[in-house]
């Protein structure tokens, strides 16, 4: 038995990773005959939900070919061990006929958040030599993903081609699948394209990371801040309340560290009670001590101001409020 297993939040590259792979485990083979696809609505039984559709496939002996390819789609539903028990079970002794798939990501049915394969599932893979492939593209790796799926099309970009492409996108580059089919069928694989050939098809400017919209402020550049919170808008569908919120963690760790006996990142890290990556911190430590003492109260003062308005205390439109707030922080940062 062959067995992947699959897991992302971004449907697009998820479900271009998953396709990829039952194309190559088909072979010359008919879908007809030697592929099961199972999906959320299959797993609701009786009495209540179950993964054993899936076992049930897989245990399937293939009719008119040598393999039978058997994908069970939105398995997040499945969180605790007791409920992949039987999968665990199956995979001590599987049909070796079978190439499953497993796809861990949430069906339309799921309304709660999805954490990641269960404990005892997670260590079974292990031992059978298993990894997950991870789909989302986190943003240090987006890059490397736009020059792979350009090359993978037979798309070439000049230099300021794909330099606009990258910076457009941001984070969303899942938009790259669609835009890139359109360029391809447009010009053709193996033409060099241009600005102005690829700009009609990349539509509004993608979401971009948090930072991206500090780091504008912090270096109080009121321009490059707003079009940063502009795409957070649009391109990410984010609330000017998230967003706010977003702020609101950043300088509150500003305020914090006002004052405060720390040396370092980490020490400031340790302070703020935040664990993982120090870079938010380092960032609000530098921020705070550029800005001084004065400087951090009346910005958090801002903020609590837009966090009313934004609740009901003016009258004035959401992104309006929230763009004056980032145009004001951004200027207080500037140098003196």
């Amino acid at each position: 038995m062959r067995l992947e297993v699959f897991s992302g939040t971004d449907t697009v590259l998820l479900d271009q990773a998953v396709r990829a792979a039952v194309k190559v485990a088909l072979g010359d083979d008919s879908p007809d005959f030697a592929l099961a696809e199972l999906s959320e609505p299959d797993y609701q039984l009786d009495d209540g939900w179950s993964i054993a559709p899936v076992i049930d496939a897989a245990q399937t002996p293939p009719m008119f070919s040598d393999t039978r390819v058997v994908v069970g789609h939105h398995l997040a539903r499945f969180s605790t061990g007791d409920t992949v028990q039987a999968l665990v079970t199956y995979l001590d002794n599987p049909l070796d006929s079978t190439h499953l798939i497993l796809v861990w990501d949430r069906g339309p049915a799921l309304n709660r958040r999805t954490s990641g394969l269960p404990k005892a599932l997670t260590e079974k893979l292990k031992s059978l030599g298993v990894g997950v492939v991870k789909t989302d593209v986190g943003t240090k790796d987006a890059g490397a993903f736009i020059d792979t799926q350009l090359r993978d099309l037979g798309l070439k970009l000049d230099g300021q081609a794909r330099r606009m492409l990258g910076e457009h996108l941001g984070g969303d580059v899942n938009r790259l699948v669609g835009i890139g089919k359109s360029l391809l069928a447009t010009h053709g694989a193996g033409a060099t394209l241009s600005v102005g050939d690829v700009e009609p098809y990349i539509g509004g400017a993608g979401d971009v990371p948090p930072w991206d919209l500090t780091d504008a402020m912090a270096n109080g550049d009121v321009p490059g801040a707003l079009a940063m919170c502009r795409r957070m808008i649009h391109g990410g569908e984010r609330h000017p309340l998230a967003i706010l919120a977003t702020l609101s963690t950043h300088y509150g760790r500003m305020a914090s560290l006002d004052g405060a006996a720390v040396g370092n990142d980490r020490d400031a890290a340790s302070f703020l009670g935040v664990k993982g990556s120090t870079y938010p911190v380092k960032k609000a430590m530098q921020q705070a001590r550029a800005m001084g003492p004065d400087r951090v109260r009346r910005a958090w003062g801002m903020i609590a101001q837009a966090d009313i308005d934004l609740r009901g205390g003016t009258g004035a439109d959401a992104q309006l409020v929230l763009e004056v707030l980032v145009a004001r922080l951004s200027s207080l940062s500037r140098r003196r």
